[in-house]
């Protein structure tokens, strides 16, 4: 079964319905979901995905591409259970997007409940259908993918869809991240590792444990846990975060080799030219890599530099030359999430505010000041060009050196390796913000894990743990694609329910089908379409509607017991 997707066209179906013409009626009430679906069926996204995903089937009795669908709708809907797929689909509004073909409402023969009615893929079922597929046929088709086959199509063939689909910024910024997930203590967790963590969740080493403070060290416990390496994309705006490339693997294993994997991976599927600035954490130093990105891939890399390394001690010593200057740089104001509506106020609300900012600047000024040793009163930044100590490196760095002065007189010194090279005075000080682009994306990472649901896993087995993380970063992927295209950027850094809401603030719709078209009305449009019609055109649509009713009612002969 090949994937229909109905197009919504007002017009089209509005003159239709005025001649008392049209398939099917109901009513919808997630209509971001439906446009979710539409958008990424009409755009041939839901099937460019499936002819490449990694199925452990030679023959499909429901097509992969609604397993796929169903998957994502799940995502959407903060469910993670395949359990609760059947309560997806009849409050969802992913069935909406595929035509009342697929199934549509009706009601139960013996409690009176609103159910579904879905003609299904097969004839194999002894009960008439609720859903399009049976909860427990998604969750087997999850478990039976090899998790390095999904992993490996994640971060080759999805990326080529996403370049298709033009979803990667012109300037290609990218970062990599390597995070924790956390899952109970329980061995039965396959592929996972225990390891001991501090009280912020870092992990501890045997010889760090013994020069602890017996206070800070009972406080470390030992944790069961996943690694989650991914590579991801954003611009310099920050008006997306999408994990673009991921593997898991045990907590134990290090991240540093599997990042330049996953870089080699995604460059072999999309080619140069994507990635341009690689923005990485200290714990990704590795010479041979970093030379490895700019020689094969034209990649140039910017990172911290360990105050332990060679090339730290060396620029250290080159600051005593006279020709290196120090710049002052300025803390850029920090740019709002959404547009101040304050101005736009009435001027009520807006001698109010000023009130109140009046009372808050008032608190603040009697508050004690901060410590002298922790207020900063100056950034300087310089930089160095053609430094050749970093081992197993084959192309020269350039460092930025950051010095920042505090109230007290101290000093403190941090450094940033850059394969790119030079070539204006201000470019030292340009790299040091571009730099911030990484403690930025944190707000990306707190998304997925704390509103997607990212760690709350429901089965033990190695491939659905794969499989809920890859489809809720590929959920997540996508939406922000949708509304992207939407215009709505700044919905972005939103959690899942405010976009929701944001979007579709509890909207209630009467959803009209006519020859693969939809369209939407409310309940006080309908009415004034409904009253104004020519009679005969009424009688047309009474006698269509009393036609449906009589099938519904006959629809369901042996439904499963409620």
């Amino acid at each position: 079964m090949d994937i229909v997707c109905y197009e919504r066209d007002q017009g089209f179906v509005l003159e239709r319905f005025q001649e008392g013409e049209f398939d099917y009626m109901d009513t919808a009430s997630e209509v971001v979901e439906t446009e979710f679906f539409r958008y990424i069926g009409a755009k041939k996204i839901l099937k460019e995905l499936a002819a490449t995903y990694p199925s452990p089937r030679k023959k499909h009795d429901v097509p992969v591409w609604f397993y796929m669908a169903s998957n994502i709708s799940m995502r959407l809907h903060g469910v993670h259970s395949f359990n609760a797929y059947p309560y997806v689909v009849r409050c969802g509004g992913m069935l909406n997007a595929f035509g009342p073909e697929l199934g549509h409402k009706t009601k139960h023969p013996e409690t009176g409940d609103v159910t579904l009615s879905c003609a299904g893929f097969n004839e194999k079922n002894d009960y008439d259908r609720q859903t399009p597929c049976d909860q427990d046929y998604l969750r087997k088709f999850a478990r039976a993918t090899d998790a390095q086959r999904l992993m490996a199509w994640f971060n080759s063939e999805v990326a080529k869809v996403f370049k298709l689909h033009k979803a990667f910024d012109p300037e290609g910024i990218f970062s990599g991240d390597a995070s924790y997930l956390f899952v109970p203590d329980n061995p039965a967790y396959e592929n996972s590792a225990r390891m001991l963590f501090d009280e912020n969740n870092h992990p501890v080493e045997a010889e760090s444990l013994k020069k602890m403070a017996p206070q800070k060290a009972a406080r470390c416990q030992w944790r069961r846990c996943y690694k989650m390496v991914s590579l991801l994309h954003t611009d310099r705006q920050r008006t997306f975060f999408t994990r673009i490339a991921m593997r898991i693997v045990p907590g134990n294993d290090h991240e540093c080799p599997i990042l330049y994997d996953l870089v080699d991976e995604f460059v072999a599927a999309v080619g140069t030219g994507i990635i341009k600035r690689l923005i990485l954490d200290r714990g990704f130093i590795d010479g041979a890599k970093i030379g490895h990105c700019k020689l094969a891939h034209g990649i140039d890399i910017l990172m911290p530099i360990k105050k332990n390394m060679d090339i730290y001690q060396d620029a250290l010593g080159l600051l005593k030359l006279p020709n290196v200057q120090f710049s002052e740089v300025l803390a850029p104001a920090p740019r709002p999430i959404a547009p101040a509506r304050l101005p736009q106020a009435p001027e009520p609300i807006r001698l109010r505010e000023a009130k109140r900012q009046k009372t808050v600047a008032a608190r603040k000024a009697q508050e004690p000041a901060p410590a002298p040793e922790k207020t900063l009163v100056k950034s300087e930044v310089a930089g160095l060009s053609n430094l050749t100590s970093l081992d197993s490196c084959p192309v020269s760095l350039q460092v930025i050196v950051n010095r920042e002065t505090y109230a007290d007189g101290h000093q403190d010194i941090w450094m940033l390796l850059d394969t790119k090279t030079f070539e204006k005075p201000e470019d030292p000080a340009g790299r040091r913000e571009e730099y911030h682009l990484r403690t930025d994306i944190e707000e990306g990472h707190r998304q997925l894990k704390c509103f997607w649901d990212l760690t709350k896993f429901t089965s033990r087995a190695f491939s659905l743990v794969v499989n809920q993380v890859i489809f809720v970063a590929l959920t997540y992927n996508l939406l922000q694609l949708h509304l992207k295209r939407q215009g709505r950027e700044e919905l972005n850094r939103r959690t899942r329910p405010r976009v929701y809401n944001q979007l579709l603030p509890n909207a209630a719709f009467i959803i009209i089908y006519c020859q693969n078209h939809f369209a939407l009305f409310t309940s006080s449009e309908y009415t004034k379409i409904l009253l104004t019609l020519p009679k005969k055109n009424q009688d047309k649509i009474l006698h269509r509607t009393q036609r449906l009713e009589r099938e519904m009612v006959q629809e369901l002969h042996s439904p499963r017991p409620p």
